[in-house]
């Protein structure tokens, strides 16, 4: 009842829009999106998921290398966004798979379309995941509400979370509309930048700190690179929100793409910093899972980023979704496949989502494998092929660069992933948090005082 009441509610509204002229501006003029609004969907499109596991990846390089990371790949981030717009005006396209078939033809353009469907639509997997690990949290805390109630089953509160929130919010056509749910995503996201800095002055000193947690690098940083990459990527929907723009010209998206990476990685590198330092070489995939049930402020914490994935989410299906209309309708969905196709992505993400549940190896997957190529590599060959500077140019010579080092983290990042897969700790409680949250230094402490307590009894 509630799907097909969300499809009515849809339907009414777009019998009330222009839909033909509102694509066409999308494609051709522009949409209805000014700076700031197309700035809110890039900083949502990179601050999704992937940030909860950036505390992770500084545990998996080496905190002070980690942080140098998670640098280099927003710059390569911002560079990449500004070469792909570069390129499709170069090649006069307005979508990254026209881009890539005018490069490298038709096999380029498959490659192209699987890797632009496969990383949103893991997203989405991801999301789900998040979704129904934190919200099954924040209801154990309402009072009357125990481990047997259903708000605490994560299989209804993903398949509620979609019915209600993401269903709806996805059906819309013009990503122009997401602007506002955007800014508040990011607010939210402030909000739990925020309560991770409180605890990590507040909890931080109750944990202890794992062996060579300070050191510079660790063997795993190729591993970190891809986390980091799935956390910063939104290339797959830069040419959306760069079409949706009411002046899309190149001057205002690369203003716009600065603004955005820039705080992006102000807020990413001390939700990293404050993540690791407060757990250090206990850090999980999902930095959630480290904080206790009963620590009411992460709770609220926990609730505030079920709130940002699920406002997250329709971004990422706009893109797959997209993706399919350029492959199977030649850009082009009617109201009823438009529904269709919606409904199909939302249902195959959304069942995947309720019989897997480890998210840590979902992000090291997906940004080894879909990321990388999306960020360092196809955004970088295809402007050197269609590039007509001097081989020696900085642009030519960056983009070399960045492709090398795309290859390189996606072989060897892939082969580490399988190697040394992440545990996955979904559901534990940490060892910190019993014992009334007294430290493991604290206990070693109290065993030794005891102990020389009865020493000196015996005496």
């Amino acid at each position: 009842v509630l799907i097909f009441n969300s499809i009515i509610v849809f339907l009414k509204q777009i019998e009330t829009d222009d839909q033909t002229a509102l694509v066409s501006k999308l494609r051709n003029k522009g949409g209805k999106s000014n700076l700031a609004s197309a700035g809110f969907n890039i900083i949502n499109s990179i601050i999704g998921s992937g940030i909860i596991g950036l505390p992770y990846s500084m545990k998996e390089a080496g905190f002070p290398l980690g942080v140098l990371l998670l640098f280099g790949v927003a710059y390569i981030t911002d560079y990449s966004i500004i070469l792909l717009i570069k390129g499709g005006n170069l090649s006069n396209t307005n979508s990254y798979q026209e881009l890539v078939r005018k490069t490298y033809g038709f096999i380029g353009y498959l490659i192209l379309s699987t890797l632009q469907f496969l990383y949103p639509f893991i997203a989405m997997i991801s999301y789900n995941i998040i979704t129904g690990d934190t919200l099954t949290k924040v209801f154990l805390r309402i009072p009357g509400v125990g481990p047997d109630n259903i708000l605490t089953d994560r299989h209804f509160i993903i398949l509620l979370t979609t019915i209600i929130f993401t269903l709806p919010l996805s059906l819309y056509r013009d990503i122009a509309k997401l602007g506002k749910v955007s800014l508040i995503s990011l607010i939210l996201t402030i909000v739990i930048l925020v309560i991770v800095m409180v605890r990590t002055v507040t909890l931080g000193p109750q944990v202890p700190k794992s062996e060579n947690a300070w050191i510079f690098a660790k063997s795993n940083a190729v591993q970190a690179v891809g986390v980091m990459s799935f956390a910063f990527i939104c290339h797959h929907n830069s040419f959306l929100i760069y079409g949706s723009l009411e002046e899309p010209t190149l001057n205002n998206w690369s203003r716009i793409t600065h603004v955005s990476v820039s705080l992006a990685v102000v807020i990413s590198v001390l939700f990293a910093a404050c993540g690791y330092m407060t757990f250090t070489g206990y850090t999980e995939g999902d930095i959630f899972e480290n904080y206790c049930r009963d620590d009411n402020l992460a709770t609220f914490g926990r609730f505030c980023y079920g709130v940002t994935v699920i406002l997250t989410f329709p971004l990422e299906c706009f893109v797959t979704r997209e993706v399919i209309a350029n492959v199977f309708f030649h850009g082009n969905l009617s109201t009823v496949f438009h529904i269709v196709v919606t409904v199909i992505i939302i249902a195959v993400a959304t069942g995947v989502s309720l019989v897997y549940d480890c998210l840590g190896i979902v992000l090291e997957l997906n940004g080894v494998l879909s990321a990388t190529p999306l960020v360092f590599i196809i955004p970088t060959a295809c402007y050197l092929k269609l590039s007509k500077e001097r081989w020696n140019h900085s642009d030519n010579l960056i983009s070399c660069l960045i492709l090398v080092i795309g290859v390189l983290v996606m072989t060897v990042g892939f082969v580490l992933t399988l190697l040394h897969p992440q545990e996955c700790s979904h559901g534990k409680e940490m060892f910190y948090c019993f014992s009334s949250n007294v430290s493991f230094h604290n206990i070693k402490i109290i065993g030794f005082l005891i102990k020389t307590s009865c020493m000196n009894l015996s005496i």
